[in-house]
């Protein structure tokens, strides 16, 4: 029997680089604004997010190909980082001069951070940019990823790498919403507890964006 890549199951690798690929195609992440794109405002709409100028950095979503679930890879940030220490995040950073696009700031960064080398890594588009409430505009370059690949992990950016199931993080009912207070006021923010890791904040945030725009 033959399946038409139409029937592929919404979380199997082929259904969803599908449906990721056919989303992004209908409606381009044209977005340049704070106030068209997503963001910390989202949550919270009386958050002043400021004109810019914003600095440009790019994350990759690595979308592990495993069957029958894809998974996603994320990191876990070192304790002693200036920014963001302990947290979970996506592989990315800020893009520099020399980098020909988003994409390929977040793949050199992905190399950097966990060894996972471009060849292993399939990118299938952009989603719009996600803007912080510290300054950055940060754009998810969502990706398959072929699991044969292997990790180097780079220990002074990485404490560690894991993979959560696709099903998991694209169900709305995980997706929490917390608060706590920054800068002298309550911030609201998207959190996905799993297990022992903790998910929340930018990194939560875009993996919600991801899910309204490839699943509502």
């Amino acid at each position: 029997m033959i399946v038409r890549a139409d029937d592929d199951p919404p979380y199997s690798p082929a259904g969803f680089a599908r449906r990721v690929a056919e989303r992004l195609a209908a409606a381009p992440s044209a977005a340049l604004s704070a106030a068209a794109g997503a963001g910390d405002h989202v949550l919270n709409p009386g958050f002043v997010m400021g004109a810019g100028p914003y600095r440009d950095a790019a994350v990759l979503i690595p979308v592990v190909a495993r069957e029958p679930d894809a998974t996603m890879l994320l990191t876990l940030r070192t304790p002693h980082l200036s920014a963001h220490a302990g947290q979970i995040a996506f592989p990315g950073g800020k893009i520099d001069p020399d980098d020909e696009s988003a994409t390929a700031a977040a793949l050199r960064e992905a190399e950097e951070e966990i060894g996972l080398a471009r060849s292993f890594v399939t990118p299938i588009g952009a989603l719009a940019p996600y803007f912080t409430g510290t300054g950055y505009r940060i754009v998810p370059i969502v990706a398959m990823v072929d699991p044969a690949h292997h990790l180097t992990i780079n220990p002074h950016e990485v404490a560690d790498a894991f993979e959560v199931p696709l099903p998991f993080l694209m169900s709305p009912g995980n997706h929490r919403q917390g608060s706590r207070e920054f800068r002298g006021a309550l911030r609201s923010f998207y959190e996905m507890p799993f297990g022992e890791r903790y998910i929340w904040g930018v990194t939560a945030g875009i993996i919600r964006g991801l899910y309204e725009r490839v699943f509502e």
